[in-house]
């Protein structure tokens, strides 16, 4: 099944444009990869929109700023788009500074949908400005957790660099494992080297590594690491946060990236808008687009119908987080309050835990559901 053309005369747009603000880590030291996926999903979402007409004939554009994975990068392009007069704010991945970023758009009274960073205290105090499409972090790290668990897996160890998301998901895995039998082993990236992390392995009787670290580096030189010492030919790598999804880690790591499990939020199976978008990505970005860029894209639609009920009243927009009923690439879209996460929350886009298959590593393997 196809999703239908728009018909004949839907594309014309004309007056001004309606604007969003985008942002996303677009240069270093932000994470690249997934700023060019996330562009990439909400600029295919705003051609499609236009193609059907706009926003009530108006054209929406995307006026898109890099945010490099600085916070205060991330809140000066705020000022300066809010001064642009855009509708509302979209994009970020890097929760530190989407963290921001909601704190800034709900001092200005900006409407801010987040489309990738999870950290579950994505602002201080709840707000009625924001809202988030990505699953908050405690919910999928305890459905990874989950699996481990189910794997068989009790003496898991992470190496962790010093961060608030990193540290979020080291609380999430201790306070989860805990009462089932788990324990967690923190090992600091910052006081050991790759070979000090094996030896700490082999010390623990760990069976998990779990990488709560940046790519490349650290990342890249403890799996290469671990790989080559024969006294973890048994321990299972792991990288929950999802660097794995992206080419730049098979590029960097090859063979040795594969049998990693990680998190992403796809379904089993897309439906027929989520296969089509998914086949205008792939042209667009020259490989498979990840999680993130349907992320992009739903972002967008999510907007689009807002702007088309409600209006460019910044207000307005707000305050029709309540009543969203969309249909994205990965299901259908509501916002509702989630204890616990002080923005408006869809929960839950699917969950999965995937690895690259060692015998193909462009084949991603489902291990895991929930």
């Amino acid at each position: 099944m196809k999703t239908p053309p728009p018909p004949p005369g839907a594309g014309r747009t004309e007056g001004p444009s309606v604007r969003i603000g985008a942002l996303a880590p677009l240069t270093r030291p932000g994470w690249v990869g997934a700023g060019q996926h996330l562009l990439a999903g909400l600029d295919l979402a705003v051609r499609d929109v236009n193609d059907s007409g706009g926003i009530v004939g108006r054209p929406l554009e995307l006026v898109v700023r890099d945010t490099a994975a600085d916070p205060q990068r991330a809140v000066e392009a705020v000022d300066e788009l809010a001064g642009l007069g855009v509708a509302a704010l979209a994009g970020e991945y890097h929760s530190v500074v989407a963290r921001a970023v909601a704190a800034r758009a709900d001092a200005l009274g900006l409407p801010f949908l987040c489309s990738s960073a999870v950290l579950d205290a994505l602002t201080e105090q709840p707000t009625e400005w924001a809202a988030r499409l990505c699953p908050a972090q405690s919910h999928g790290w305890r459905i990874y957790a989950d699996f481990l668990l189910g794997a068989g897996h009790s003496r898991i160890a992470v190496a962790a660099q010093q961060s608030v998301y990193w540290a979020s998901g080291i609380r999430i895995l201790r306070d989860y494992l805990a009462p089932r039998g788990g324990t967690l082993i923190e090992l600091d990236t910052g006081s050991l080297d790759p070979a000090g992390v094996c030896d700490a392995l082999v010390d623990h009787r760990a069976t998990v590594l779990l990488l709560l670290t940046g790519l490349p580096e650290p990342a890249v030189s403890l799996v290469r690491s671990v790989r080559r010492d024969r006294r973890l030919a048994e321990v299972v790598i792991g990288a929950p946060a999802g660097q794995p999804e992206f080419a730049e880690w098979a590029a960097q790591l090859g063979d040795d990236g594969s049998a990693i499990p990680f998190l992403r939020y796809l379904p089993e199976r897309l439906g027929p808008l989520g296969a089509r978008v998914g086949t205008a990505l792939r042209e667009r970005l020259g490989e498979a687009p990840s999680f993130v860029a349907f992320e992009g894209y739903d972002t967008v639609a999510v907007l689009a119908d807002v702007l088309r009920s409600h209006g460019t009243d910044r207000a307005r927009i707000a305050g029709s987080w309540p009543h969203v009923a969309v249909e994205g690439t990965r299901g259908q879209i509501r916002f509702s309050r989630t204890p616990g996460i002080g923005v408006w929350q869809w929960a839950w886009p699917s969950v999965q835990v995937v690895d690259r298959d060692p015998a193909d590593s462009g084949r991603f393997r489902i291990l895991h559901a929930g």
